[in-house]
This record gives structure tokens, sequence and C-alpha cells, in this order.
């Protein structure tokens, strides 16, 4: 029950001991209480795709024997949903285990950009799209703290390697860190409203993030309006006091009264203000009571429905990449042949802190048994070592003389746990090669071949042409096995998109010359073209693209309608598209609205996404989605203004099934209503002065007299060279006019005009 609190009270009654305590932990899981003042010491534990709290006596690093919980997809499959509703439905499910559990905060979601296919967490950040990740992670915070659980909302920034991860210096322009690495937590900020943020390990443009006072306290406090506190990725504090004055409440996990130890100094010696020390814990404290007020009392939960939740989710989030000839679904009396260790064992988690011991875990092998009209049908072979890159000829032999005998193949591959985890960086796209041979190796006997992959990022597959199908399922979580059986069988209809791009190879990625940097800095030149944002730019052919996913029915767009032809950038713009099922089973359609500005002055990505919705549709029905627009769907981020802006202008709305597939288009024109005034001095070049219509008309003048006196760039004087002649005035800076002769200039008039045009 809530209970009215003097927060402000309680603070003037602790001591400076108490004070400091506070804002370091109890130990690795806890934080500390003043009993004295009842304020209790309360819980956090690991996520964010399942509860991994863990048993008492356990291990002091924190990686073991946690108690049981379901273990939903990873972030990187839950992505692939595109489905808000669904994903706050994981996070009330996530609460209640919470709850059950006694625990108050919840470390999770993740919200980083996959800037590198390689990246050790991609399996727990959700996309290279800022939009997307950010939307996905609010429903995410809100379905938790829907049940009195806070969040963590991670790894606040510019996390995306884990190489020298607690070191790393991550050098990034401003424009790219608003537009893509902020951009990916300020919506869930903003919308999500997380009761903690987690600050990450790396130093971000020359300070850690643990101690970075332009992240935590200008952006994240002042300007996005977090309330609640800061805390420490675990052992991410550089300098204690460095840290808490930066904006960082609370250090975790306990240092043995080290960081409370330097705070405590740095009050006492007057380099630390009292009143920065009592914001830190009255954020503290408000979390704490807001976790106490809301705990519900002999809390359970059922752990069958929240494992169908996990299989419904998982059916959802899987990505079908290739169906060649309605290879899939497969008939419930086909003669099947599986193959492939993780056919029997799935992998369906990513390793590392976020690990969690499942309440129960399917095999796809006999999930597929139980929906199939004859289990006796389904041939099993193991193909390949998951401890070993190396192929063992008696298995391999096993696998192709069952392949053989079967009417289509089912090869289960993926990464196993060696090849991506929390701690280290992948070096390469590959399988194992013990599993690629193993494919092209039944496909050499049977023209009938579906690849199910189980992996937590991309993959490039020399197979491909070789296959029939590919069924992208990522990191399933513990009902993964049924899922992937629902989706081969045609029980679901597969219905996940990619929400990151899957390179044809590793060097097409725009990262690749800059990852994972030289010692402790890595340079983020790549700019803004992360993921399909670069691959559009350049042109380039991708394995599959952002935004793909197959499904087992069709869909058709119609009716795009804009409300209105022109906006102000105050106002808001209606975007409207009917989907309609054209063909002969239900399905689940994901559109997609990419925005791109027509003619820009600054450099922008061909397009990007603004908007999304998923929609279910029976055969022959249609259905009405519609997108509001404001002035962020148009904006960039402009340095100068510190602000984001719009260029007046036309905008092209394109409403499409994947990055690469548009289907419908339309225009708009956005007007601002903010004016850029330009500072012009004597190296403004003569062209950029003629393109501004403010200035225009003062320097056609000031042209008019400098060829009368010069006799040089007049069109009419020099036919044969009027190109030539307008290319060089157009790059001349205003000095130069000087340089050329002619008594109708001299500096002091220039410095006069120079003067008027910048009034």
């Amino acid at each position: 029950m809530n209970q009215q609190r003097d927060i402000e009270a309680i603070v003037s009654q602790m001591t400076l001991e108490e004070k400091a305590g506070m804002c370091s932990g109890l130990d690795f899981w806890h934080l500390k209480g003043v009993e004295r003042l009842g304020v209790p010491s309360v819980m956090v534990t690991d996520g964010p795709h399942g509860l991994r709290k863990q048993s008492q006596g356990a291990d002091h690093l924190g990686l073991f024997n946690s108690v049981p919980a379901t273990c939903f997809p990873s972030a990187a499959g839950m992505a692939s949903s595109w489905n808000k509703e669904l994903i706050y439905r994981v996070g009330e499910a996530l609460g209640e285990e919470c709850q059950a559990e006694d625990v108050a905060v919840l470390l999770g979601p993740g919200a980083n950009i996959k800037r590198s296919p390689l990246c050790g967490r991609n399996f727990e950040y959700f996309s290279e799209d800022p939009f997307l990740s950010s939307e996905l992670a609010a429903s995410h915070i809100q379905g938790v703290q829907s049940q009195g659980v806070g969040t963590s909302l991670k790894h606040f920034a510019v996390n995306n390697q884990e190489h020298r991860r607690m070191t790393t210096d991550a050098i990034v322009d401003e424009r790219t860190l608003r537009e893509i690495y902020l951009a990916s937590f300020e919506g869930a900020v903003k919308k999500g409203r997380p009761w903690t943020v987690m600050c990450s390990y790396n130093q971000v443009n020359g300070a850690f993030a643990s101690e970075n006072a332009k992240l935590l306290t200008d952006i994240l406090k002042e300007e996005w309006g977090h309330e609640g506190f800061v805390v420490s990725d675990w052992g991410a504090v550089n300098e204690r006091d460095d840290a808490l004055a930066a904006g960082l409440e609370l250090e975790m996990p306990a240092s043995n009264g080290v960081g409370e130890g330097k705070v405590i100094e740095a009050v006492q010696s007057g380099k630390l203000s009292v009143e920065a020390l009592d914001r830190a814990v009255t954020r503290l404290l408000r979390v704490i009571f807001m976790a106490v007020d809301q705990k519900k009392e002999n809390a359970t939960y059922d752990k069958d429905a929240h494992h169908a939740l996990a299989r419904e989710v998982a059916a959802e989030s899987m990505v079908l990449l290739k169906n060649e000839g309605g290879a899939l679904p497969l008939r419930k009396d086909a003669k099947l042949a599986v193959i492939g260790a993780f056919g029997q064992k799935p992998r369906y988690q990513g390793g590392g802190s976020s690990h969690i011991v499942p309440t129960r875990l399917d095999s796809p092998l006999e999930e597929m048994k139980k929906l199939s009209a004859d289990p006796c049908r389904i041939a099993y072979a193991q193909g390949y070592h998951v401890d070993s890159d190396l192929t063992d000829e008696a298995l391999l032999e096993e696998a192709v003389e069952a392949a053989s005998a079967a009417e289509t193949v089912v090869i289960v591959a993926g990464l196993p746990d060696r090849y991506e985890s929390e701690g280290y960086d992948r070096t390469h796209l590959d399988l194992p090669d013990n599993q690629n041979k193993l494919i092209e190796a039944i496909a050499g006997v049977n023209d009938n071949v579906v690849v199910v992959l189980l992996n937590g990022s991309a993959v490039v597959m020399p197979w491909i042409d070789r296959v029939k199908a590919v069924l992208e399922s990522y990191l399933g979580g513990q009902a993964a096995g049924g899922a992937i059986a629902d989706l081969l069988f045609g029980v679901h209809n597969p219905s996940g998109k990619l929400a990151e791009t899957f390179p044809l190879k590793l060097s097409d990625n725009p990262s690749y010359l800059n990852f994972p940097g030289e010692g402790d800095r890595v340079e983020y030149k790549e700019g803004l073209f992360v993921g399909y944002r670069y691959y559009d730019k350049k042109q380039m052919k991708t394995l599959f693209p952002f935004g793909h996913g197959l499904s087992y029915t069709s869909f058709a767009y119609s009716d795009l309608t804009v409300d209105r032809a022109e906006m102000k950038d105050t106002e808001k713009a209606s975007v409207s598209v009917k989907v309609t099922n054209v063909g002969a089973v239900r399905g689940k359609e994901i559109v997609q609205l990419y925005v791109r500005d027509v003619a820009s002055t600054v450099i922008r990505p061909e397009k990007e996404l603004k908007g999304f919705a998923k929609v279910d549709l029976k055969p022959g029905e249609s259905q009405t989605v519609t997108f509001e627009l404001d002035k962020r769907a148009f904006a960039y981020y402009n340095v100068e203004l510190k602000d984001w802006h719009v260029e007046s202008g036309d905008f092209e709305l394109i409403v499409a099934s994947s990055s690469v597939k548009p289907e419908l288009t339309a225009k708009i024109t956005v007007l601002s209503t903010v004016k850029l005034k330009k500072r012009y001095t004597m190296n403004s070049t003569i062209g950029d002065l003629l393109q501004d219509p403010d200035t225009a008309g003062a320097i056609n003048e000031l042209l008019a007299e400098y060829r009368k006196s010069s006799g040089l760039f007049d069109p009419e004087q020099n036919d044969e060279h009027a190109d030539m002649m307008a290319a060089m005035l157009q790059y001349m800076p205003l000095r130069a006019m000087l340089s050329f002769g002619g008594e109708a200039l001299s500096e002091e008039k220039l410095k006069r005009l120079l003067a008027e045009l910048n009034r």
C-alpha cells in the first residue's frame, strides 16, 4: 500500500556516512538500507529476457546457480516481432516473476545500437535502428513497471563492443551521437519512464560514462526528464566522487567501503557539495519506496501460462528468410529427417550475465514429433558436434544417409555459446565449419532442404542458393523448440521481420574499417550511416535487408492518404494506408513507414524508419493503419542550434514491406518555423551568398559593380568559358574578389557589406 513519506525529512536525519553508504551497494545484488529510519534494503537482479535471481550462497561474480525462471526470447529475437503489445505482455510476465521472487528492479532492457554484427552482446540489443529500438524498449519497460517492479535501461551509452569494454573510448560526433546512439535511449526514457538507467563501462568522447556529466545530467536528467537514479554497470565506476558529481547515484556492486569513503572525503574537503549528495540520496529513496509501496505479498505466477507466452513470442519473433517453391509449411504426414545437435538440444539464449535457468525447455525434434501425423516418419541424426568445428565423418555419413531417405530435410544449425557471448566479440560471421559442410553435403543428396538457424546475430550463408528455405529463429528462449515446430508445420504463420541487416560478407559492414579500434580508442567514422542507412546510400546488395521477412500468405497495400499536403514543423500529419490479406491463410504483416528528405543542405540517409505497425488479417480481410508524424520524423540534429531542426521542403513518405521494398509513396511539404541565421565572413563563398534569399540581392549588386570594374566573370564577354567562369565564381570566397583587381571594391567596402548582411 502506498504510504506518504517525507523523503526530505529522512535525508535530513541521515549522517554523512549513511548518505554516502546508500550510494554504493550492500553486496552484489542489494542496495543498502538505513534501518533506524525505516529505509529497507531492496534487491536488483539481471534480465532482461528473464529473471536471473541467484540462490543464497551462490558465486560472488553472480553468474551461476540462479533460481528457475521463464526464459523468453532475447532482444534480438523479440525485436523481430515488431510487436509492441506482445513485448509489453512479456514485460508484464517478467514483472510478475520479479514480484514472486521479491526483486525490486530488473536490469534491462538493453537499447544499444547494433553498430557491428560482431558485437558480442548483440543478442541482447534490439536493433540497428534507433526508432525501432526505442519504441520496443519503451514497451518492455512499461510492461515490467506495470507490475510495480522497476527496470534499468542499459547500457547508457554508445556501448557497441565487448573488446576492451571497460576502458575503450568511443569517439562519436555530436550529430551521430544524437541521431543514432542517444536516440535509441531517448524515446525509451521519455515514453517508458524507467525507474533507473544503467551507465555503460566505456568512455564516450573522452569521459567515462560513469562520470560523464553531459550524458548523465545535462541530457538524461535535465533534457529528457529522467526522475529515477543512474546505476553503474557492475564495476563500471572509475572515480566514485567524480561519478556522483556527474550524476551517477548508485555504484554497484559493493566496493567494500572504497567508493563511499571517497564520497565522504570529497564532501569533507569541499570538492563535492552536500546538496549534490542529498540529491543523489533523494533519487535513490524515491525508487526504493516505489518498490516497497508496490510490493505484492505472497505473489506467485503461472509457470505454464508463462511458458505458453514464451512460445507465442518465439513464434512471432522468428523470421522466414527464404521459402523457395513453397517448401514450407511442411505436410504433417511428410517423411522428414531432422539433422543437427541443436535439433535435439537447442541453443536458446546468449552467454554471460543474462543466462537464465529455464522452468522447462522444449526440444525442436520432440515438438515436431508431437505435431507430426506419424512421429515414426521423422528420423534424426546428430550431424555435428557443438563443442568443435571439426567434421566428424561418421556423424556426417549418418546424416547424409538419413537425408537421402527423407522427402524433406530440416537442418537445425547455429552458433554455439563459444561463438558469441558477453565479454568478447565475434571475429567473423561464419557458422562453424562442420555445420557449413554438413549443409552442403545434405544439399547434395536432397533437393528439399530447410535450414533452421539458432543464433544471436547475423551470419553469412555460403549455401543459401542450395537450400529451399531458411527460418531465422534467433535465440528463442525456453519454448523455441515448440515455436519452431509450429512454424514449420504451419500451425502459426511466420510474421517476424529482421530488425538488423544481414550483409553478404563482413567487410560490407560500415564499421568494418574502424571496429574495434586501436588500443582504447574506437572512432565511429561511419557517422550516421549505420545498418540500412549505409547499404541504402551505397546502393549495396545485402544477404537479407532490414525489415525483410516472408509469410505463408500475401498482402496488398492500397489507399495511401496523408491528411494534409503541407504542414508546419509545429504541427502533426496523419498518414493512413490499407493493408489486405490477399492470400489463403491468416497472417500478420508488419507495415513500415520511412521518411526521405527530398533535397537537403546537410548529409542525410536516403530514408529513415519513422513508423511501424503489425496487423493480423484473415484471408480477404483489410485493415487501415494510421501513423502520426511530428517534427522529429522530419528533423535532423543541428549541432549549432543544439536542437532538432527541419529544413523547409518536400519529404517523401514511403510505406514499405521491407527497407528495400517500397509499396506506396506520397509527398508532404514541411515548413520550418525556425529560421537559421547564417553568419558570413570574408571566407564565405559567392555561391553560398547567392543561394541565401536574404543575401542574394546585395551580392548580385556587388557582382555587377565588380564585373563592370574588373571585366572578370562577365558571361557576355566570355561566352565560350561561361560554364567554367560560373563554376569558379560559385566557390570563390569574398576575400578573393580583392585579388583580381577592380577599383570598385575595397576591403573596407566588403567589411561594411558583411556587417549589413549579418545584422
